[in-house]
């Protein structure tokens, strides 16, 4: 049977304007003769239009790992959350968000797609399966042989930043960065900004132990440890160039230098990740590894309904790829 796809490349033209046309989209602006052609293809291909498949999920419950105060301390999350609730929106599904526990507890919770969005352990993906297998997580893969899920490559981010800075002269760079724990479990998550920094680092510079300070990914914690420690540093010690994990901890860290009167990017360049929408405000303005934390949030609901369309066996990790935005934090050493 003749699919979409045999016409687009029968006619020359891509899937999607195949399926529009088809479907006598008013708004595609396309020629005539194209329209004429894609139609003779599907007509001599024997080509059958199936019934609009019917929405197959009318809502989707968003189990989140984090408050939402403490998402409003972390706009990555927030983020990802805007991203889930403009595709739905977009789809006419409905959404609701719970934690965990929360969602644990219902009486239907088998009964429901869900969107797992942030760090969950193995153990705590295993409780979800056996609940829902309409399941996708996002910003972390407990098992990818096992789940769906959509993550960014934050081994990556930290190269790009690490070569952006060593492009730039710097040797003495320092790393400003937030730990983090499961949900209802004391198990610390290794965090992969700290791990491929702490590698690079010593590749580079195996004599030399980097200046490296974590606490939380907080505007409060990015203050303090840039107060208390980094500035406490005597100048031809501490680094020139700071690699801080996130933007909101980059925030406290920039308030924390100005206020110790060290110039940025004259005495210290700061470079980030996430570029959310204040890093382009700040002062300086932020150089920043952009993370579509958005698009993340997007593609979580494309394959949860792909799941739902008949995809059982193979799962899908979509890595979402990023982007270094380079501005006035750094500066030559």
């Amino acid at each position: 049977m003749a699919t979409i796809k045999d016409i687009a490349k029968e006619a020359g033209v891509s899937i999607a304007t195949v399926s529009r046309v088809l479907n006598y989209d008013d708004t595609l602006s396309v020629a005539e003769s194209t329209k004429q052609r894609i139609f003779q293809t599907a007509e001599a291909l024997n080509y059958t239009k199936h019934a609009k498949r019917k929405q197959a999920v009318q809502a989707i419950t968003i189990v989140y790992w984090y408050t939402e105060q403490e998402e409003l301390e972390d706009l990555y999350y927030l983020s990802i959350r805007l991203g889930i609730e403009k595709r739905c929106d977009e789809l006419g599904i409905r959404v609701r968000r719970l934690l965990l526990e929360e969602f644990l507890e219902q009486e239907n919770a088998e009964s429901q797609p869900v969107i797992a969005v942030g760090k969950f352990s193995p153990a705590q993906a295993e409780r979800l399966q056996h609940v829902s297998t309409q399941l996708v997580f996002v910003d972390s893969s407990p098992d990818g042989e096992t789940f769906d899920s959509v993550i960014a490559d934050f081994q990556r981010v930290t190269e790009k930043v690490l070569s952006y800075l060593w492009e730039l002269g710097h040797t003495r760079i320092g790393y400003l960065g937030g730990r983090e724990s499961y949900l209802s479990e004391t198990t610390t998550i290794a965090d992969a900004r700290e791990e491929t920094f702490r590698r690079l680092m010593a590749e580079k510079n195996d004599d030399a132990s980097p200046w490296m300070r974590t606490g939380r990914f907080t505007v409060q914690d990015g203050y303090e440890l840039t107060k208390n420690e980094l500035a406490a540093e005597a100048e031809e010690t501490r680094p020139t160039a700071l690699f801080v994990a996130n933007d909101t901890m980059a925030v406290g860290c920039l308030r924390a230098l100005h206020e110790a009167q060290i110039k940025v990017p004259d005495d210290m360049s700061v470079a980030s990740v996430n570029d959310v929408s204040v890093a382009k405000f700040v002062y300086p303005p932020l150089t920043s590894v952009k993370v579509y934390t958005e698009v993340m949030g997007e593609t979580a609901v494309d394959l949860l309904l792909e799941r739902l369309d008949g995809r059982r066996t193979v799962p899908k990790t979509v890595l979402v790829a990023t982007e270094l935005k380079k501005r006035e934090s750094c500066g030559r050493a």
